[in-house]
């Protein structure tokens, strides 16, 4: 589907990436949680894939799109995306497999992201508290505390007891800057949200970290077919 809509608005929710709305007018868009879209600035040739962060009933009920859109030192995404309120976007979607099934079979679900990787598996996090589970964990890493993205969302899902949290910063900070887990996403952090084998598993982030978080996961005693992996970078 290859649709021209605006920008509603756009917010700054860490140094290095903006949440972005993108208005449908009224047209549906059907997709499963987890896929991306291609975007770029009206008109033009260029376009890159973005995971959509909103889940299929938070699109349907507000009627727009929500992307999270990493910048540079600038603030800005690229040639391809100048960032303006109102400004025509072209796009072209949905696409990907990387996709929350339709009727899972299981009931325990892990989500384990790294920096803007958080974007799709927001959307499936989201689907997910409509499903009957039994638990819902979330392992998140970044750089440094201010770059989680949706920080303050999270928390409150945790404070609320519907989801499990854990959160690290990989890169090092003064003492009174986090006083969370540090390093990268370890064994030790994963044991907890792993209830049992059968828990259904999503990694989407870095390479580095998609390469490793399988292998974990498997010694932790998850079968193979259970993990589902999406690379950015």
């Amino acid at each position: 589907m290859l649709l021209t809509r605006p920008v509603l608005d756009i917010g700054v929710t860490t140094p290095r990436a903006r949440i972005i709305h993108v208005d449908l007018q009224g047209t549906p868009f059907p997709f499963r949680p987890g896929q991306a879209i291609w975007l770029g600035a009206h008109g033009r040739d260029l376009r890159k894939p973005y995971s959509i962060a909103s889940s299929p009933k938070d699109v349907a009920q507000t009627g727009r799109l929500e992307l999270l859109v990493g910048v540079d030192s600038n603030g800005e995404p690229g040639a391809h995306l100048p960032l303006r309120a109102g400004g025509l976007v072209d796009i072209d979607g949905p696409v990907g497999r990387f996709t929350f099934p339709e009727s899972p079979e299981e009931s325990r679900f892990l989500f384990i992201a790294g920096g803007t990787g958080i974007s799709p598996l927001r959307s499936m996090l989201r689907h997910s508290l409509l499903v009957p589970h039994v638990a819902i964990g979330l392992m998140y890493s970044a750089r440094l505390p201010e770059e989680f993205a949706y920080a303050e969302e999270l928390r409150a899902m945790a404070d609320a007891g519907t989801i499990e949290l854990r959160m690290t910063v990989t890169r090092d900070v003064g003492p009174g800057d986090w006083t969370g887990t540090r390093g990268r996403i370890s064994r030790d952090e994963l044991e907890p949200l792993v209830h049992d084998g059968q828990t259904l598993c999503f990694i989407c982030g870095p390479p580095a970290l998609v390469e490793e978080m399988p292998k974990v996961l498997l010694s932790l005693g998850v079968a193979r077919e259970r993990v589902r992996v999406e690379e950015w970078g």
